[in-house]
């Protein structure tokens, strides 16, 4: 009986622990795609507030893929198709009903540029992504798509903001929003990946508070929250690529 016991597991078979991950991708893209009928309804605020809680469900499945010893090529692959439709597809069809669709054929347009650009940068990162030296595990080749997807959204999402610093009724803006992140989807701009940062020991409790703070003021300033944190990631761009720069030099 002890030795039943000892063997006894609640799941054993790697088969079965993917099903957890691949639920959350496949939640992920159901959420991807609800964001539209929002658009689509006239309810913005809760098509980005959609494409967000994709965002993080697109972080957590990963990493629930790697606790539980459950990652599989399938996964892998269902990640990608999905990150194409919530960050490329959604972002797009959303803007588009905002704002893009006054532009007629050149605003549709620019909605396919941007989903093709998503496409190309997810192919380039599962052919790449296990050919990288370890340390350049940290950064990204380029912005990686859920980022993509928030910096399209931007002028939607600063619109909802209690900050209203200029005005974004230029009809340029918004399309110069969708080339500029294009251009960094597919560019080689090596971008902070955040996935494997190791924090000692001492500070865990310091990150768990800052977490539970970022999470609360996101809860109660959605949207400054948002846009402060989007504003931030730009400012990091410059940054990583002179940190990776000097770091290809240290290891050359």
């Amino acid at each position: 009986m002890e030795q039943q016991k000892k063997n006894f597991k609640l799941v054993a078979n790697k088969k079965t622990r993917s099903i957890l991950p691949n639920m959350f991708t496949l939640v992920g893209v159901c959420i991807g795609l609800t964001s539209i009928k929002f658009a689509f309804d006239g309810s913005f605020g809760f098509a980005v507030l959609a494409i967000l809680v994709a965002g993080i469900i697109d972080g957590l499945d990963g990493r629930i893929a790697r606790l539980i010893k459950g990652t599989s090529e399938v996964g892998k692959e269902l990640d990608s198709l999905t990150d194409v439709i919530s960050f490329g597809v959604a972002p797009a069809f959303i803007m588009y009903f905002w704002s893009l669709n006054n532009l007629g054929r050149v605003g549709w347009l620019v909605c396919l540029i941007y989903v093709i650009c998503v496409a190309l940068r997810l192919a380039r990162f599962n052919v790449t992504s296990n050919t990288n030296a370890k340390w350049k595990d940290n950064f990204f080749e380029g912005v990686p798509s859920p980022a993509g997807g928030i910096l399209v959204l931007f002028p939607l999402i600063y619109s909802f903001s209690e900050f209203q610093f200029f005005s974004i009724e230029n009809e340029y803006l918004v399309p110069g929003f969708f080339i500029l992140t294009s251009i960094l989807l597919i560019s080689k701009i090596p971008t902070y990946s955040f996935k494997k940062i190791v924090v000692p020991r001492r500070l865990t409790i310091f990150l768990l508070f800052t977490l539970i703070l970022f999470f609360g003021l996101l809860l109660i300033y959605t949207y400054n929250v948002i846009v402060i944190s989007t504003l931030l990631y730009l400012l990091l761009i410059p940054i990583s690529f002179f940190h990776f720069r000097n770091l290809s030099k240290k290891f050359s």
